[in-house]
């Protein structure tokens, strides 16, 4: 098990802990919370030896294999499924073991790694490898490009990939969801939940945190305070004794108005005076509670937006897509004030198109797209933060937008968002990500949009913020249109759901326990999950011509793959009599041991052709994709 006694743990002069305690046992799923600045990842640091304690003890198994997710970007140049293997450390010290016996002709050494290689699993090690990378929405097709050809946010998915692929007995996550969208975090949360080590997660998102875990250590004024259950049973429980506790100190407070009111009146009366000293020591012992304070440091709403009659966007009988790469067909969407609809869907399926053609970013590759009157569009993008002024302050963003507010106007409007004092004035390119986030949520409440069209708009937001947008978006007067992996702001901010899959948007009839089903289904029909690329035609012939292209292009891929997989048949029946007489006892006898050699040589060398095959039978479907 993990124990920290007596834990003081500093960042530069600020105190983040303070004689902490904490015992984690094996297998336990522990969810660790806490406002920003607590020292979540201050105490993941400690956990992996990057920092150490100013003073206290940590234990930690020497015999525990630990593995977390990087948080800064990977950088390679080798495929992302060898990138992911590489997260597994002891599969490679056996692999490069089996080459240097393969070099060396060591055919006992071979045969011990070979074994190692067994109870290691291997063997199907690259099969799963790729199977997280399918899972956190990677194609077949992008499996063995390199990594440094992904943008920031895949590349983070990697990291979380390869930390998944390392057999670990302590696995640390930070924010593993913050670059998922809804299908990849609902995959997510199925391999966690069948995780047979120790967990612990940071992670703002409540309902992955409900699901996930069976413990709560929630960091507060540097402490670590422990509960059992998951989020919601820490929220309600400590709900409770917040409320005991204020009760406590309101009567405490009480108690000490009347010492104070009894020594005031009697401590110089010598018939009180012995009383008076008593209820003044009293006064002395009484220790301090301090107020249960629960206020959020958020406390914004959208102001009710310009009226607007009849319809704010109608796109009809449209085909949405990129260029002549058709994305979503015949898509009919109107949107009322009052609209409220969340977007489900596959990752790629086009969501994100979808908004960008309600913004007008895209063009429509044909249909009709008509903006009522007065219509005000408030997006937020998943790239928003990149388009911020980082030299100007949360205060300049917003003057910018209108000058001729008051400096007091805009002021107490960021206090909202807890930009107070110095900090609203100064230049954001320093500020965390869930600050800068915050400053763009700002500037679209500031506008007074009646029309929202919000992605991914929680990444980096911890859960008091969330909970604040939540809030303030329950009272939003316009229409909204919302995609988030965050299912409780989902669940409680739109009355509908809208599917966009296999090329069309049409209106799911359920809930996101029924999407999760359908997800299932839809997940065993296709192994993998991409947009639908169409090509827009408009000649017939030259359609038949692409088609007879395409087809020369992909007949000598085609006979490849047929080769390889006659040849791994092949090998696999002769690594089948191979193994049939290593089965029989009598060939380990002394007198057999040449035998014995040569058959456990021709066994590795023929498991070896076998790897080999497999490998470039996967980059021939790599390649067949690609063309076709």
């Amino acid at each position: 098990m993990i124990s920290l006694s007596n834990i003081e743990l500093r960042r530069g002069i600020k105190l983040l802990l303070h004689d902490a305690e904490m015992v984690v046992h094996p297998g336990q799923h522990i969810g660790i919370i806490g406002g920003n600045g607590t020292g979540k990842s201050s105490l993941f640091k400690l956990l992996l030896g990057q920092v150490t304690a100013d003073a206290g003890e940590l234990f930690i198994p020497k015999d525990w294999r630990i593995a977390h997710m990087a948080q800064e970007l990977a950088r390679s140049e080798r495929s992302a499924v060898d990138y992911v293997l590489d997260g597994d450390p002891e599969l490679r010290k056996i692999e490069a073991a089996i080459e240097k016996a393969l070099a060396s002709d060591d055919h006992d050494r071979l045969a011990i790694e070979y074994e190692n290689m067994e109870m290691a699993n291997g063997f199907d090690a690259h099969s799963r490898a790729e199977q997280l990378l399918h899972g956190l929405g990677f194609h077949q097709s992008e499996v063995n490009r390199p990594v440094n050809s992904f943008s920031g946010g895949w590349r983070i998915r990697l990291n979380l990939a390869q930390s998944l692929m390392c057999s670990s007995d302590l696995l640390l996550l930070d924010e593993p969801t913050n670059h998922l969208d809804l299908d990849a975090t609902l995959w997510l949360e199925q391999w966690l939940k069948s995780y047979s080590g120790t967990l612990l997660i940071i992670s703002h998102d409540r309902d992955f945190v409900d699901n996930v875990v069976d413990r709560i250590v929630h960091l507060e004024h540097q402490k670590t305070n422990c509960y059992k259950g998951n989020y919601s049973t820490f929220e309600r429980v400590r709900s409770e004794r917040l409320a005991l506790q204020q009760a406590s100190y309101e009567k405490q407070q009480k108690r000490r108005k009347d010492v104070e009111d009894f020594v005031a009146r009697f401590r110089y009366k010598a018939s009180k005076a012995k009383q008076a000293q008593s209820r003044l020591k009293e006064l002395q012992r009484m220790e301090d509670s301090v107020p249960a304070h629960v206020d959020s440091p958020f406390y914004f709403n959208f102001p009710p937006p310009k009226k607007a009659n009849g319809a704010l966007v109608n796109i009809s009988q449209a085909t949405l897509g990129h260029g002549n790469k058709t994305i979503l067909s015949h898509v009919n969407v109107d949107l009322h004030p009052g609209s409220r609809i969340g977007l489900l869907g596959p990752n790629g399926a086009g969501k994100s198109t979808l908004i960008n053609s309600l913004t007008g970013d895209l063009c429509l590759i044909s249909g009709v797209r008509v903006y009522g009157e007065n219509l005000k569009i408030g997006y937020f993008a998943q790239h928003q933060l990149e388009v911020l002024d980082l030299q100007a302050s949360p205060f300049l963003h917003i003057q910018r937008i209108s000058p001729e507010a008051t400096e007091q106007e805009i002021r107490n409007f960021l206090g909202g968002f807890d930009f107070h004092n110095d900090k609203a004035l100064d230049p954001i390119k320093d500020f965390s990500g869930g600050e800068k986030a915050r400053v763009s949520l700002a500037m679209i409440v500031w506008q007074k949009p009646n029309l929202l069209l919000l992605d991914e708009p929680t990444n980096h937001l911890d859960l008091e913020m969330r909970h604040a947008l939540t809030m303030a978006l329950q009272g939003y007067e316009g229409a909204l249109v919302v995609i988030s992996h965050d299912r409780h702001l989902l669940r409680n901010t739109v009355d509908e759901f809208y599917l966009v899959a296999e090329g069309a948007v049409r209106e799911f009839d359920g809930d996101l326990n029924d999407y999760q089903k359908w997800l299932k289904n839809y997940s065993r029909i296709s192994d993998t999950i991409k947009p639908t690329a169409i090509e827009v035609s408009v000649d017939k012939k030259l359609s038949r011509q692409e088609s007879a292209e395409k087809r020369k292009k992909l007949e000598p891929i085609t006979k490849k793959i047929k080769i390889i997989e006659a040849e791994i048949e092949r090998l696999q029946q002769t690594l089948a009599v191979v193994e049939i007489t290593l089965s029989d006892s009598s060939i380990y006898n002394e007198g057999n041991k040449t035998l014995l050699k040569d058959a456990l040589s021709q066994q590795a060398n023929i498991k070896k052709s076998i790897l080999n095959s497999e490998d470039r039978w996967l980059e021939l479907q790599g390649e067949l994709e690609i063309v076709s």
